[in-house]
C-alpha cells in the first residue's frame, strides 16, 4: 500500500475555515490523553486551562496582556509567509527591540523633574521598533543578496540576541546599586507605558496590538503591496513574470515582522518588566509562529489565536499550582498544537489516495 498526496483543484472554504478549530480539538485530545497517562484527571485539566482562567477579572486582564506581544508579532510574520518567506528569528527582533528600547529609559533614569521628559517614552518606542527592523534585515540582506536561507540566519541570530542581552544586563547596564544582581535600575514612570485603567494590569501596548491586527486587515486585503505579498506567496513564477521585485519584496516583508517584532519587545520592557533583564521573553517570538498558522494568516484569526494562546499559558501556570502538572506541558501542548495546524493545512491542500498492489 502507498500513501500519495494529489493537490487539490479547488479549495474549500469551509474547510479551511473548519481547519485550526479541528486542530485545536485534536491538540486538546492528545493533551488530554498525556495528562491521563500522568495520573491527572483530564476533565480537571481542560478547566483549569481553558475555563477557569475566564472566571476571574485578573485572570482576563492577564490573558489580554500576554497575548498583545504574541498578536502584534504574529501579525508581522504573517506577511513573511504569506510571501512565502521564513523569519524564524522574531525572537531575536524581540530581544533586540526591548534592549535598545530599554537602554534609553537606563540612559535618562534619574532626569531632573524639571527637565522636558515626554520625549522619553516615544524615543524609546522608535528605538525598539528601528532595533528590530535593522536586526530583521540582515537575513533579508543574505538572502537577497547572497540567496542564503533566511530560516538559518534568523534562527542562528537569534542566540546572538539572547547573548547581547545577557550581556549588557550583567554588564554596562547593570544597576550600580542593585547588589550585583543582573538587570538595570528600574525605569522612570515616564518611561513606562501607562496603564489604561489605574490600579489594573492592562496597558497602552494592548491597543499596540489592536491597532496592529486593523493595519493587517488593511494593508493585506485592500492595498496593492498586500496583492503583492500574496501573489508573490502564491505565484511566484507569475509575480515576477508582472514584474513584482522578489527582493524588495523581502526587504520590506521583514522591515514588517522585525518592526512588529521590536515594538511588542520594548512594550514588554516598558510595560510589564520595567527593567533590562537578563531574559525579557518567555518565548513569545517562537509561540508567535503558532499563533500565525493557527490565525491562518489572517489579522482577525491571529487575534484569536493569540487569546486562545495566551489562555493556555495562564491555565498552565493555574495547572503547576493546583494539579502539580509540570509547566514545561503548557509548552509541549503548544508544540502538539503547532504539529496539527500544520497537519491539518496539508489536507486542506491535498487529498490522501491510498494505492494498492505492487510498485511499476
Amino acid at each position: 500500500m502507498r500513501i500519495d498526496l494529489e493537490a487539490r483543484g479547488t479549495r474549500s472554504r469551509t474547510l479551511e475555515v473548519a481547519a485550526p478549530l479541528i486542530a485545536l480539538a485534536v491538540a486538546i485530545l492528545i493533551g488530554g490523553i498525556v495528562v491521563a497517562l500522568l495520573g491527572k484527571s483530564p476533565a480537571q485539566a481542560f478547566h483549569v486551562y481553558f475555563i477557569a482562567p475566564l472566571s476571574e477579572v485578573w485572570s482576563l486582564q492577564e490573558v489580554a496582556v500576554k497575548a498583545a506581544p504574541l498578536v502584534l508579532i504574529a501579525i508581522g510574520l504573517s506577511f513573511c509567509f504569506r510571501a512565502n518567506l521564513w523569519n524564524i528569528g522574531a525572537e531575536g527582533q524581540f530581544v533586540m527591540g526591548g534592549l535598545a528600547g530599554g537602554a534609553i529609559g537606563v540612559a535618562t533614569h534619574g532626569m531632573s523633574p524639571d527637565a522636558q521628559t515626554f520625549w522619553i517614552l516615544p524615543a524609546m518606542l522608535a528605538a525598539g521598533t528601528l532595533a528590530g527592523i535593522a536586526y530583521a534585515m540582515i537575513p533579508a540582506l543574505l538572502r537577497a543578496k547572497l540567496g542564503v536561507s533566511e530560516i538559518l540566519t534568523s534562527l542562528m541570530l537569534v542566540y546572538l540576541a539572547e547573548r547581547t542581552l545577557d550581556y549588557f544586563a550583567r554588564g554596562p547596564l547593570r544597576d550600580p546599586k542593585g547588589f550585583n544582581f543582573p538587570q538595570s535600575v528600574m525605569f522612570d514612570d515616564v518611561a513606562r507605558l501607562p496603564f489604561l485603567m489605574e490600579g489594573e494590569r492592562l496597558h497602552v501596548g494592548v491597543l499596540f496590538a489592536l491597532i496592529a491586527v486593523a493595519i493587517g486587515v488593511v494593508v493585506l486585503g485592500r492595498t496593492l503591496f498586500g496583492f503583492d505579498v500574496r501573489l508573490v506567496g502564491s505565484a511566484p513564477k507569475a509575480a515576477r513574470f508582472a514584474g513584482f521585485s522578489d527582493a524588495r519584496l523581502t526587504y520590506a516583508a521583514f522591515a514588517i515582522s522585525g518592526g512588529a517584532a521590536g515594538l511588542a519587545g520594548i512594550c514588554e520592557v516598558a510595560g510589564q518588566i520595567g527593567q533590562i533583564q537578563p531574559i525579557i521573553s518567555p518565548g513569545y517570538g517562537f509561540t508567535a509562529i503558532i499563533v500565525a498558522f493557527l490565525g491562518r494568516l489572517q489579522p482577525i484569526g491571529i487575534l484569536l489565536a493569540g487569546l486562545i494562546l495566551s489562555l493556555s499559558t495562564i491555565g498552565g501556570e493555574g495547572a503547576q499550582i493546583s494539579m502539580k502538572l509540570p509547566l514545561d506541558m503548557t509548552r509541549a501542548f503548544q508544540g502538539i498544537l503547532l504539529m496539527c495546524v500544520l497537519a491539518a493545512d496539508v489536507f486542506t491542500r491535498y487529498r490522501v489516495r491510498l494505492s494498492f498492489g505492487s510498485r511499476a
